[in-house]
């Protein structure tokens, strides 16, 4: 006789989340830290009357929580509404400031199209973009970054690690080039912050966006260190919020939230970088027994320890992510890329179209368990086998 509680109680386990890199649920710290300006201190921070002290003093201990994980100062931080808005003040405000110097910049193809999008839109009004290829691992060769240099170069931007395939670019020895000329260095960090050390003077960068919901705080908010001493064109026009960088009222809530995050983030590194490495690997280690023909992209070494782009031979992602739809939540690539798009990272990597079709992304997270792990890779293994024999 079918028992109908016990078939209840499978249908309501959720999917196993795999798909940190693209967003991650809020830790209940920041959670708590948000909560007294949703309920109590709704003022505007840039008010001078009792109402707006409480949420001004949240804005700015928020700002001092950012530059703790960064090792930066305060009033180096500016608030944004999150990594794309980061980039492009970063990107559009150097380089429109430093056009009297020159009007080229640097960048990889493997880029976010947060950056990639708007340096062809600087080139657009004048500026020249190079967009420098990458290794079979999808790292930057510093040779041709240095032979790409030119007398006119003002600016360079490269992410700090991959979000599809986890790769780890070498930014301090990209800075030790970009100082030597004078030359403006950016670092996208979004998928880094969290999971490795990101400090602005080991890495040597003038530059560098975060976005909250990559590290368990909410999404729509995000900030960009600006070295001191810096100017950059502002992109918006208006009031002289964030030290007249980024006019607008201040995101209170969220912007709490984000310091709360990333003071998380910074106690706890070491502790959750083992852990999503251990995950990581223990799902890599899964796969490899149930699928031998098994192929993973990214560095073997200089790789988030979270990430895993893993290869299935005859297989397309957007098939067997159908196939995994009620037991594991991953992605074919970034979040934000088109449905059945093969990855511009694994085509700049030169992955053989077979191969590239058939790339999921799977990122392990704080809330990772083994038991979830040993899960997925049973699920997945089922659905690789019911994709491979249906188009057998």
């Amino acid at each position: 006789m079918l028992d109908c509680k016990s078939t209840e109680a499978v249908s309501a386990v959720k999917p196993v989340y795999l798909d940190y890199n693209a967003t991650t649920p809020h830790h209940p710290e920041v959670l708590a830290a948000m909560r007294p300006y949703l309920e109590e201190h709704f003022g505007n921070p840039s008010s001078g009357h009792w109402y707006g002290e409480e949420p001004r003093r949240a804005v700015e201990r928020a700002r001092r929580q950012v530059a703790g994980l960064l090792g930066c100062r305060p009033e180096e931080i500016v608030f944004t509404s999150g990594g794309t808005e980061s980039n492009n003040y970063a990107l559009r405000g150097a380089a429109l400031a430093c056009r009297d110097r020159g009007n080229h910049i640097l960048t990889t193809q493997i880029e976010h199209p947060a950056v990639l999008e708007v340096c062809r839109s600087l080139e657009r009004v004048g500026f020249e973009v190079s967009y420098l290829p990458v290794d079979e691992h999808g790292r930057v060769r510093l040779a041709d970054m240095e032979a790409a240099l030119r007398a006119d170069t003002i600016l360079i931007s490269v992410m700090h690690a991959n979000n599809e395939i986890g790769t780890i670019q070498p930014i301090a020895g990209i800075a030790a080039l970009a100082r030597r000329l004078g030359i403006l260095l950016h670092t996208d960090a979004a998928q880094s912050a969290g999971k490795i050390p990101v400090r602005v003077d080991d890495l040597g960068v003038d530059l560098l966006s975060l976005a909250g919901h990559k590290l368990y705080a909410p999404k729509g908010v995000g900030a960009l260190f600006v070295r001191r001493g810096l100017g950059l064109v502002k992109l918006m026009e208006g009031a002289g919020q964030e030290g007249n960088c980024r006019p607008g009222t201040e995101n209170v809530v969220e912007i709490a939230g984000l310091g709360q995050a990333c003071e998380i983030a910074a106690r706890d590194l070491e502790t959750n970088a083992a852990h999503l490495a251990a995950m990581r690997d223990r799902l890599e280690a899964g796969l490899r027994i149930r699928i031998p023909d098994l192929r993973v992209h990214g560095h073997p070494r200089e790789r988030l320890p979270n990430t895993l782009s893993a290869a299935f031979a005859g297989v397309d992602a957007p098939a067997l992510l159908t196939a995994l739809r009620d037991s594991v939540a991953a992605s074919a690539g970034a979040a934000c890329h088109s449905a059945g798009e093969v990855s511009g990272v694994l085509r700049a990597m030169q992955v053989p179209p077979a191969w590239a079709r058939g790339t999921v992304r799977f990122s392990t997270g704080r809330l990772t368990t083994p038991e979830e792990v040993d899960r997925a890779v049973e699920a997945v293994a089922e659905a690789v086998a019911q994709v491979r024999a249906a188009v057998t």
